[in-house]
């Protein structure tokens, strides 16, 4: 049987790589989900209750990659939805779309990582030193 995935379950693995791994048993890489039917789930991204529960959800997980403290996502967030919209769900409306126990903020690599199975780039930086003036040579 299938167990159905959610934030409150996910936020309890302490580590980027398992929090990965448990997003990504979900799904199957490559699957097409909406085909010739991509406008059903382009207009539901545009619209303004999406839009308010996309916010509420970076405000949740502080703009972070996964919801894991200190992993601040620089660029575009994009709120990765941790059971797949499907056509149905658009056209029935269901519950899941906008459900906060089913969206994580997740970066362009790690959405990528979840759906592709490509392995995300993590930046990280180098500590702050006094007199430093050009951090971005020391990237780690």
């Amino acid at each position: 049987m299938n167990q159905v995935k959610c934030y409150s379950e996910l936020i309890l693995l302490p580590t980027f790589e398992e929090r990965l791994e448990y997003l990504r048993d979900v799904h199957k890489i490559g699957e097409d989900t909406f085909g010739f039917d991509r406008y059903l789930n382009q207009n539901f991204y545009k619209s303004p209750l999406w839009k308010r529960t996309r916010d509420q959800i970076i405000i949740r997980d502080d703009g972070c990659d996964l919801g894991i403290p200190g992993m601040t996502i620089f660029g575009k967030v994009y709120i990765h939805h941790i059971i797949p919209l499907t056509k149905e769900d658009i056209l029935n409306n269901s519950p899941g779309m906008l459900d906060p126990e089913n969206l994580i903020c997740v970066s362009f690599d790690t959405h990528n990582a979840i759906h592709c199975g490509s392995e995300p780039r993590i930046t990280t930086f180098a500590e702050r030193e006094p007199n430093d003036t050009c951090p971005w040579k020391y990237l780690v």
